[in-house]
């Protein structure tokens, strides 16, 4: 039976290294990845970057991780509130009358020449790209994390499994003889 037990310890334990690796691997290539994938975008931080994200990125900085995309993100939130006054999408209306103001109903909105239908309001598709930027750029930086979260759990499979190997072939299940505490007094009191 002690076998069995020793049998599954080693079992187990490579399986926790094994599956610790593969982990370690699995969120060295997504960091990799995540990395790449914002450097291809040419981001670039801009002349009041520094100011706006109190520090974290400089002027002209080129954004190459999740952690300057999410400060990023937030400089593009301020310009977007800049831009429309401090509205929020849903703060606005969706047209604009032929005097500039905002309204919902298309039948007090000015008329494109061109089409006739009614002129919408730019600043609100300005929060609309917004938006989608910025949800870009805060899941770079959600997906690095989470990458550096497996490499974390992949070291601490790994050294759990070396752990229990430890156990298993040192003696825990009797694998290896260890002297006990009487051969150990026994031995003190021969010298």
């Amino acid at each position: 039976m002690r076998q069995v037990f020793a049998y599954g310890g080693i079992a187990a334990s490579v399986i926790l290294i094994a599956f610790g690796i593969g982990a370690i691997v699995i969120g060295i290539n997504g960091r990799s990845e995540v990395r790449d994938a914002i450097a291809e975008q040419n981001i670039a931080a801009t002349p009041d970057a520094p100011e706006l994200s109190n520090g974290e990125l400089k002027a002209g900085q080129p954004i190459k991780n999740g952690s300057e995309a999410k400060a990023f993100a937030n400089v593009m939130e301020h310009h977007a509130l800049e831009a429309t006054g401090g509205k929020r999408y849903a703060e606005m209306g969706r047209f604009l009358t032929a005097d500039g103001k905002e309204t919902n109903d298309e039948n007090q909105a000015a008329k494109d020449a061109k089409t006739g239908q009614p002129v919408e309001n730019g600043l609100r598709n300005l929060w609309v790209t917004e938006t989608a930027l910025s949800t870009a750029l805060n899941t770079s930086y959600f997906a690095e994390q989470v990458a550096v979260f497996s490499i974390v759990m992949g070291i601490a499979m790994v050294f759990t499994g070396i752990g229990f190997l430890v156990l298993t072939l040192g003696g825990a299940l009797g694998l290896v003889k260890v002297p006990g505490r009487k051969q150990k007094l026994e031995a003190s009191a021969a010298t």
